[in-house]
């Protein structure tokens, strides 16, 4: 085994985005020695790294690592991966700093903003770092727009765009029956779908200055920011009853749309190798890290937080028709 070959623990391989996390550890030429999970239907692992130890319970896989730690045998691990749900985050983060390797956490990268100001002085005390992955600021179509809007801002610093940003992906009963529908584990819908196209719109346009929540439900969310440069009326929902007709008799179960001054950002393609491209950046010594996933965290927070104000003329368009839907 090569000595540039860095070594994984994986904490959540039963979970949706955990094969996204394997196959890019495994596509930057890295390995999984431990992974872990109380759910161990993780037969995928198989495809990746059959010679990873594997544990269903915390503490035999909290004992592993710290053998591993100990022996010094090549095996230590220098990054945790973590796919767990999001309530489970920060504790999986404190762990892995004090276990002596970085964390790789999915987003959102901790539910509520004391949460990651907390994390900031564990890890100054570790020495090690904590990395969330914000793909979209990866994205070729985003960085293309960030550039624009800047070159735009630095011609007219009081520049301000009209955004759309429409997002529905569908999910069924099992979503709400688990964790992610509970509001107090997942952060809620604009934590658990949409934080990171908040994250991007703050990246892109600047701070948020005003942040209007018009509703807020179950499946449905929708408001008005007001960043630096920009107004944005947004729309999340889980319910496939809001695809438009044409996605709908695709077959298909998700739609994404962003829209300035009524021209479409086209960004539905390019998605597949996003988390790839976040670990070889983190692995060249790049990625992105508390600081930068602070200001999207307290954007959600302050959404799921927020009272519902009464609908205005800037209000988007399907939240009056969820309104409906919902009597």
């Amino acid at each position: 085994m090569s000595s540039d070959v860095r070594n994984f623990a994986l904490i959540g391989a039963a979970g949706y985005i955990a094969p996204r996390h394997m196959a890019a550890i495994k596509a930057t030429g890295n390995r999984i020695v431990a992974a872990m999970d109380p759910n161990d239907s993780v037969g995928i692992i198989d495809s990746h790294f059959p010679e990873s130890a594997f544990f269903v319970e915390f503490e035999r896989f909290d004992r592993h690592i710290d053998k591993l730690r100990r022996k010094d045998d090549g095996r230590k691990v220098e990054f945790v991966s973590i796919c767990s749900p999001n309530y489970l985050h920060d504790s999986h983060i404190r762990f892995a700093l004090r276990a002596g390797a970085d964390a790789i956490c999915e987003k959102p990268l901790v539910v509520n903003p004391w949460n990651a100001e907390a994390l900031q002085d564990i890890e100054r005390e570790s020495g090690h770092k904590v990395h969330t992955i914000l793909q979209l600021r990866l994205h070729p179509s985003i960085i293309a727009l960030r550039q624009r809007v800047a070159d735009a801002v630095a011609a007219d610093p009081n520049a301000m765009f009209d955004i759309d940003l429409t997002y529905i992906t569908s999910r069924g009963a099992w979503y709400f029956a688990s964790w992610k529908g509970e509001d107090t584990k997942s952060g809620g819908i604009a934590a658990n779908i949409g934080v990171h196209f908040f994250d991007m719109l703050l990246w892109v346009f600047g701070p948020a200055i005003e942040n209007n929540v018009h509703l807020l439900t179950w499946d449905v969310g929708s408001g008005v920011i007001r960043f630096k440069n920009a107004n944005v009326r947004w729309f999340l929902s889980v319910n496939a009853e809001y695809l438009p007709e044409a996605v709908q008799a695709k077959g298909q179960r998700t739609y994404r749309s962003i829209t300035m001054d009524g021209g479409e950002i086209e960004f539905s393609e390019g998605f597949t190798d996003l988390h790839t491209d976040s670990y070889r950046h983190i692995l060249n010594g790049g990625g992105f890290g508390l600081d930068d996933a602070l200001p999207a965290i307290r954007l959600v927070h302050e959404i799921r937080t927020a009272p519902q104000l009464k609908f205005a003329s800037s209000t988007h368009p399907l939240a009056g028709i969820a309104r409906r839907a919902a009597g």
